[in-house]
């Protein structure tokens, strides 16, 4: 099928990265001094009676120590870097505790994501704080699930947590995690949620993800592949956002929580829109104003695999791109939990926000996000292909194209956790496919920033009771490179709210406001700004069959007649944030 063949051929089986950096703790790779106290596979008991298997290291001098936390379940902290962490805090003053989380590796209970982290992560809070080596302070740091793990246990208050660093983490998880858009995230949750966390070891089988990820219907996927995995069928089985998310949806649950984040992302990384979420929400809702005073935010130009290279898809970075992770980290729990006044970016006063400027290539303290100054504008789109500050005069415009979702058009680039696709990537091999509107401007004659968040507000219609619309940011160079910086999609059935399905009319008019997420981005002069419309994205998301069939029951396929509207009375259009 066209170029989906090409981009199947790349993929592998993947899962959430569970590295903080790891390239950055390689000073930290030296044997433990004789000195240092190990103690393996303490079994820790949960309220419930089962017991986690917890490894804690403490530092060669008897006394008591502020403790570094960390919940996983992609190692039994053996593997090196986990040493690594365990070696960073230890020569710095500090207990580590490592646990591998319920039913992984040496821990018992039945491994079930997220939702058992809330009371055991309170669980093990408590029973570090009752040590004899701890002096009841507790910082937690990691990445992706790690960091996962941080905010579900903060939602209990446990006065022992007193800071935490989480990094590309989820804070919504029906809109993050599982349907972004009200489109299931097909490859990342089969490819994990079925795959490498489907046993307790994380183990491989052979299972050709390249193909079997196209099986129909969807709810027969997992057994397809010769798995029976409840989580991932309670997954499909909550299509909508409904009470089953509820517990999971973290920023809504700012007011629960009293605990200073460093909150690290990435442009394109897959939880970015959390990340965000998590910094606002808990600056402006956090139970305490030691918490809302104390959250900061930090955005490389990082994909899921945050700061591991200088080169990300197509896109050179300046060698700055990278930071200490582990000097930014020490840095934060010193001040928070041995009383270091001196840090920068984390006393009162001084800018709470850190960003990487792509295009310019500089980082960047701002006082707030979004950006003050920021001024926004919007970029109409034409029936010539168009793209400008100026809002269509026409009585009647509008483009159409068909969407096959037995063609869909392939992923390519964005806020993804597959490695090999993930990221800013030259849109030139879709230039062929006629399911794709494209719409550029003129080239800017000055450097424009776009920084902050991005928004599309399209009018259509389809021959279709259910579909996808999805807007593609894209910058086009002057050597015709055209590299996406965000994207977004909606599910017709969610126009009103994720938590409100409802069929459309086939043929009918409808406003989609579809979320972009956000960047950061200094266009040059003769660069062109690029918008591309189309209702797939595979396999990123699961494909829309469009009969308005529920979801992942049927494998029955219609094609959409999609009409895209850009007139007077209909002014599609995406919105920029233009930094000054």
């Amino acid at each position: 099928m066209r170029f989906c063949n090409l981009i199947f051929g790349l993929l592998v089986a993947f899962g959430l990265s569970p590295i903080v950096q790891a390239q950055s703790f390689a000073k930290y790779s030296d044997d433990f001094p004789e000195t240092v106290k190990k103690m393996y596979h303490i079994p820790v008991s949960m309220r419930d009676g089962v017991e986690l298997a917890t490894d804690v290291y403490l530092p060669k001098k008897t006394g008591t120590y502020p403790t570094l936390l960390i919940r996983d379940i992609y190692t039994n902290g053996s593997a090196a870097g986990r040493q690594k962490y365990a070696k960073f805090a230890t020569s710095n003053g500090y207990a580590l505790v490592f646990q591998s989380v319920r039913g992984r590796y040496d821990s018992d209970g039945k491994w079930y994501p997220y939702f058992q982290e809330i009371n055991d992560g309170d669980d093990t809070l408590n029973w570090i704080a009752d040590q004899t080596w701890s002096d009841g302070k507790v910082g937690m740091f990691g990445s992706s699930y790690l960091a996962s793990v941080q905010w579900l246990a903060a939602v209990n208050r446990n006065p022992a947590l007193v800071a935490i660093a989480p990094a590309v983490s989820p804070g919504n998880y029906y809109r993050d995690v599982a349907y972004p858009g009200g489109a299931f995230s097909l490859l990342s949750r089969a490819s994990w949620g079925i795959g490498l966390v489907g046993s307790k070891t994380n183990m491989s089988f052979p299972v050709d993800w390249v193909n079997e990820i196209k099986h129909l219907p969807l709810d027969t996927l997992a057994e397809s592949v010769g798995f029976n995995v409840k989580h991932f069928q309670d997954w499909i089985d909550h299509p909508s956002d409904d009470a089953y998310w509820k517990p999971l949806n973290l920023e809504a649950r700012a007011n629960e929580m009293a605990v200073p984040a460093m909150n690290i992302g990435g442009w394109y990384d897959v939880f970015l829109r959390s990340t965000i979420g998590s910094y606002k929400t808990m600056t402006e809702e956090a139970a305490t104003e030691t918490a809302r005073k104390g959250q900061r935010l930090v955005i490389g130009p990082w994909p899921h695999g945050w700061n591991q290279q200088t080169k990300i898809g197509d896109m050179q970075l300046g060698d700055n791109s990278l930071i200490d992770a582990p000097a930014m980290l020490l840095e934060w729990f010193n001040y928070w939990m041995k009383g270091d006044a001196k840090p920068s970016g984390i006393k009162e006063g001084e800018a709470p926000v850190r960003i990487y400027v792509m295009g310019e290539n500089v980082w960047r303290d701002e006082q707030e996000w979004p950006l003050a100054r920021t001024t926004y504008r919007p970029f109409y789109i034409h029936a010539d292909n168009t793209l400008s500050a100026e809002a269509s005069t026409a009585k009647s415009a509008s483009m159409k194209y068909d969407y096959d979702p037995a063609d869909p058009v392939p992923t390519l680039g964005g806020n993804i956790m597959s490695a090999k696709l993930r990221g800013p990537f030259d849109q030139k091999p879709l230039d062929g496919r006629e399911d794709i509107l494209r719409f550029v401007t003129e080239p800017f004659t000055q450097a424009t920033e776009i920084t902050g968040p991005i928004s599309a507000e399209i009018y259509a219609s389809s021959s279709a009771p259910d579909t996808d619309f999805m807007a593609k940011l894209i910058v086009v160079k002057p050597d015709g490179s055209a590299l996406n910086l965000v994207d977004g999609v909606i599910r017709a059935r969610y126009r009103e709210g994720f938590d409100k399905p409802k069929l459309i009319e086939p043929g009918k008019v409808y406003k989609y406001d579809i979320d972009m997420w956000a960047t950061s981005y200094k266009l040059s002069p003769g660069d062109r700004i690029r918008i591309d419309i189309t209702s797939s994205n595979f396999p990123r998301l699961a494909r829309n069959l469009n009969t308005g069939a529920d979801f992942a029951k049927t494998s029955e396929m219609k094609i959409a007649n999609q009409t895209i509207h850009m007139s007077k009375k209909y002014p599609s259009k995406i919105v920029l944030p233009i930094v000054p």
